[in-house]
């Protein structure tokens, strides 16, 4: 599985961009309306998380700015009727943050203001990923809370580093800080990036 790509953006063809990794391979890679614009003029490095889709009729490539937005894509796929080019439509009509709240907050009128997603489909994805995209979805207008330092610092900038957004990152280390009772600049760096790790790839 190709699950990321770094490389030069050698050309943009609609929503398709070609990427030039240092191996001498380029890939055609179809991206979202938004990681189209932040991607920048063609000649710049780029780094997009991926997910390779195999059909009968081909393999596509679709690239995310952020890991975040892979694994979105990779919920919506799973509903009936949501196929990936659907779900690049929901990601570029209403980004992760607007098309995540969406879903968990049962928004069927703002899913089904996407083209290509009826009401019924629309109300397939609230019903079946509600209660599944919680972790994609920021906090809102709830207080922040004590700033990370230290170890704890490090390891939220060590799983950005890995491609998970800032919001997610700083979520999952707090809970693992939960977990283990320690404070919010706590010490020892390994033991919080790992656990944190598992909190974002197993819930």
């Amino acid at each position: 599985m190709i699950a990321r790509l770094t490389g030069r953006l050698a050309a943009v063809h609609g929503d398709r961009v070609t990427i030039d990794t240092p191996g001498g391979v380029g890939y055609e890679v179809v991206v979202s309306a938004g990681v189209l614009e932040r991607l920048g003029p063609a000649g710049g490095e780029v780094t997009l998380a991926t997910e390779l889709v195999v059909r009968e009729d081909g393999w596509t490539l679709f690239g995310f700015g952020t890991e975040a937005e892979r694994r979105f894509f990779q919920r919506l796929t799973t509903v009936s009727g949501v196929g990936p080019k659907l779900a690049l439509a929901l990601l570029s009509a209403l980004g992760l943050e607007r098309g995540a709240r969406a879903v968990r907050d049962r928004d069927v009128a703002a899913l089904a203001s996407v083209s290509g997603i009826g009401k019924k489909t629309a109300e397939r994805l609230v019903l079946e990923l509600a209660e599944k995209v919680g972790d994609l979805v920021g906090d809102g207008g709830a207080a922040a809370p004590a700033p990370l330092a230290g170890g704890a610092r490090a390891a939220r900038q060590a799983l950005e580093r890995l491609g998970y957004s800032p919001a997610e990152s700083d979520r999952a280390v707090r809970r693992a800080l939960t977990e283990t009772g320690a404070p919010a600049d706590a010490e020892g760096t390994e033991p919080l990036v790992r656990r944190a790790l598992q909190l974002l790839t197993h819930g």
